[in-house]
């Protein structure tokens, strides 16, 4: 039967109108009945590691509050890049979030040469949890008590002075503290925290940038004397350290934990993730577990969240070329 050309254009659009309709409706169906199985959350590092230990902590929260089996998955390698690329590239029906560092996952698309995505855009951010600094530590047995006291003992050693490093973080902060100080330390650096412990005790080096787990844990045993954090306000754990700022160097970096999706992740579904997350985060034992590992709470909207990760891809194209680190192949 002969179709005219407008009875065609008629079809062309009235599919054009309903196929979208029909998308936005089988995401709103799935949205209603979420969870209707088993979540996933995806850790990027190895089980029994830190990060391990609080996916697994928050995992079992969500499950009280969700009703559903939460399983942690762990996909460790490449900085977090797999366990990133893996929740990105996953079916975005909110199934599988990646529970991490956010501030981890925007600064490795500046750290390698060829990021496998593009977190600002491959991923949603559907609640932060917990924002962590970097600690500037030295041994317990030191003479230095404040930040300023080792600044000037620094810069009297010149380029004789030295400090520990183990993650590309804590590589950034001491390059960041070695500037704005003006100092000429030298930075050594070790596979591990627990390598360095022991040049810190013998003075084989002066001081140490530290993560705030090993930071804590070290710091309670007496054996370091935390002189200064690194987010832009004190922390829950230790009131009476000082910032960076606070002591005279201007270093600002905060690292921020939460729960992130694929890209196209339904809005409700996304609003439900962060609800529970808010949830866990208010419960007193959660405060209590989160400044046992220097993390004060942090929760956010989904779009304050984004804006975060956003603000930090952007940040650290900056940071890295500071540190003078060149991107991974």
């Amino acid at each position: 039967m002969y179709m005219s050309r407008r009875n065609i254009l008629r079809r062309a659009c009235a599919t054009a109108i309903v196929i979208p309709a029909l998308v936005a409706g089988l995401a709103s169906a799935q949205a209603q009945t979420y969870p209707s199985q088993d979540i996933h959350f995806i850790a990027a590092f190895p089980a029994g590691s830190g990060s391990d230990i609080m996916v697994r902590f928050f995992a079992e929260k969500v499950r009280a509050l969700s009703g559903r089996t939460i399983i942690v998955e762990n996909k460790p390698g490449a900085g977090g890049n797999i366990a990133a690329e893996y929740v990105a590239r996953a079916k975005p029906d909110g199934y599988t979030v990646l529970v991490h560092n956010g501030t981890s996952v925007a600064a490795n698309y500046n750290l390698f040469k060829k990021p496998p995505i593009n977190p600002s855009k491959d991923l949603l951010v559907a609640a932060t949890i917990t924002e962590q600094p970097f600690m500037l530590v030295v041994d317990s047995k030191s003479p230095y008590n404040t930040l300023p006291e080792l600044t000037a003992a620094m810069k009297a050693k010149g380029d004789k002075a030295t400090y520990a490093q183990a993650t590309t973080f804590a590589k950034v902060m001491g390059e960041l503290y070695r500037t704005a100080a003006g100092l000429e330390a030298v930075e050594v650096a070790y596979k591990s925290t627990p390598d360095f412990m022991n040049d810190l005790s013998s003075g084989a080096v002066d001081y140490a940038i530290m993560d705030p787990v090993g930071a804590m844990s070290h710091s309670k045993a007496g054996r370091v004397k935390v002189l200064a954090v690194s987010t832009p306000r004190r922390i829950q754990a230790l009131p009476d350290n000082p910032t960076m700022k606070e002591a005279g160097a201007d270093v600002e970096l905060a690292l921020w934990f939460g729960a992130m999706v694929p890209s196209g992740t339904p809005k409700p579904v996304v609003d439900q993730i962060n609800t529970w997350m808010k949830e866990m985060v208010a419960m007193e034992d959660t405060k209590k577990f989160l400044i046992g590992i220097a993390g004060d709470p942090l929760t956010t909207t989904p779009t304050e969240g984004q804006a975060m990760l956003d603000k930090a891809q952007a940040d650290w194209e900056g940071l890295v070329k500071a540190a003078r680190i060149e991107p991974q192949g």
